[in-house]
């Protein structure tokens, strides 16, 4: 059970991926490795740079998310930051999932950010019992 456990969780997190980042970034302005490791440490799950990269240029072309080079480090970093329409969308996307977790029955996201290991864990259970799914 614990291998399918990992496994749901891996595929929630790949659909909740975009809203994971933007949530993220709405704390804080962010450079890709900030957010792979961010996500890694609260998840225990990794998707590396082939996965996040393409994820915040997505969420840049369509004006979700802005970025510009810090030069102020040894290494020049390309830091994101949510637009008003990341906002937005954030806010959608949050809505979206809470009533979605309404509907099967457990309590959504808290609306003052992701503190995942909680915050996921009742749609978590929901989804590896699949008497609650009928």
């Amino acid at each position: 059970m614990v291998n399918n456990s990992k496994k749901v969780q891996v595929k929630l997190m790949k659909g909740l991926l975009d809203l994971i980042v933007l949530q993220f970034l709405s704390s804080k302005p962010m450079h890709g490795y900030q957010i792979i490791t961010k996500i890694r440490k609260t998840f225990g799950v990794y998707f590396g740079p082939s996965t996040i990269y393409p994820l915040l240029n997505a969420l840049e072309k369509n004006g979700y998310v802005e970025s510009e080079w810090n030069m102020n480090n040894e290494r020049p970093r390309k830091v994101y930051k949510l637009t008003s329409e990341g906002h937005k969308l954030l806010n959608f996307t949050e809505d979206s999932l809470n009533f979605i977790c309404r509907k099967i029955g457990t309590t959504g996201l808290p609306k003052n950010g992701l503190e995942a290991k909680t915050a996921l864990r009742p749609f978590l259970k929901k989804i590896e019992d699949p008497k609650t799914l009928i």
